[in-house]
C-alpha cells in the first residue's frame, strides 16, 4: 500500500493543480491525506477547500490542527486509511466471490461471515507492507512549524514499527533551494527512526507554494523510483489478501 501525507498550511500558488496532481496519484494507486497545519487564527477558506478538495481527489482523508496534535493526527490519518484501503480492496473481492448472492460490502454479510472478513482486515491491516511518503511544505509561512513536523515524522517512525508488516517512510520537502526545484527528498525509504535529527534545521523557507507540482514529484518517484521493488510488495500483498479471503469466505 501506498500513500502521501501532505502537510501544508495554505494554498497552492505555483503550477498545475494539487487537486488534478492528487487524483493522478489516486489512479497509480497512492492514497493522498492532507494535513493543514495551524497555530494562530485559521488557514482561510480557500485553504480549507483546497486541502478538502486534494484529499477527496486522492481518496484519501483530510484535517486541519494545531502544532500539538500534528503527531498524533499524523498517526491516525495513516492508519485510518490503511483500513479504508484494506476495506476497499475486500469489498471488491467480495462483489466477484458473492454478488450473485446480493452480497456487496462486508456489512452486507451473514454476522458469522461479517465476523470472519472483519478478522481478515485485522490482520492485513498490521501486515500489509506499507510506504509514506512525507510532503512537507517548508514555504515561509511554515517556518515556525517544522520543529513539530520533524517530531511528529518521528513518532510516526515509531508508530509504524510497532506493526507487524514491513514499513516504511520517506521525506520530501517543497519547494526546493533552487529555481525549478519542485519537492526534494529529505530521507530515502528507510524504517529508522533516527536518521529524522535535525531535518528542517538548515533549510531556507520561501514564499512559493508549488504543492501540485510536488504531489507529482512523489507520483515520478513511486513510479520509477522504486519500481521493481513496489511490484514485489504489490504482488505479495496480492497473494497474501487474495489467500485468506479464499480460506475464510466461502
Amino acid at each position: 500500500m501506498k500513500q502521501i501525507l501532505l502537510i501544508t498550511d495554505g494554498c497552492s500558488n505555483v503550477g498545475v493543480s494539487p487537486v488534478l496532481a492528487a487524483a493522478e496519484a489516486r489512479e497509480e494507486g497512492i492514497t493522498v491525506n492532507v494535513v493543514g497545519v495551524i497555530d494562530y487564527g485559521t488557514i482561510g477558506e480557500l485553504g480549507s477547500r483546497e486541502i478538502e478538495d486534494i484529499a477527496r481527489a486522492g481518496g484519501g482523508i483530510s484535517q486541519i490542527v494545531g502544532t500539538r496534535q500534528l503527531a498524533h493526527t499524523m498517526q491516525m490519518m495513516t492508519r485510518k486509511t490503511v483500513v479504508q484501503t484494506i476495506q476497499q480492496a475486500v469489498n471488491r473481492e467480495l462483489t466477484q466471490i458473492l454478488g450473485e448472492k446480493g452480497t456487496k460490502t462486508v456489512t452486507d454479510l451473514e454476522p458469522s461471515q461479517r465476523s470472519q472478513v472483519v478478522e481478515v482486515i485485522d490482520n492485513l491491516t498490521e501486515n500489509a507492507a506499507l510506504q509514506v511518503t512525507l510532503l512537507i511544505d517548508v514555504s515561509a509561512s511554515m517556518k515556525p512549524k517544522l520543529a513539530a513536523v520533524e517530531e511528529g515524522i518521528r513518532d510516526l517512525m515509531l508508530s509504524l514499527q510497532a506493526r507487524v508488516g514491513q514499513s516504511r517512510l520517506s521525506v520530501f520537502h517543497f519547494p526546493g533551494r533552487h529555481s525549478g526545484e519542485d519537492a526534494v527528498m529529505d530521507i530515502d525509504w528507510t524504517d529508522d527512526p533516527g536518521r529524522v535529527r535535525s531535518l528542517f534545521g538548515r533549510l531556507q523557507t520561501k514564499g512559493a507554494t508549488p504543492t501540485g507540482p510536488a504531489i507529482q514529484k512523489v507520483i515520478d518517484f513511486y513510479r520509477y523510483g522504486t519500481l521493481e521493488e513496489q511490484q514485489e510488495i504489490e504482488g505479495n500483498y496480492r497473494i497474501e489478501r487474495e489467500g485468506m479471503l479464499g480460506d475464510n469466505v466461502v
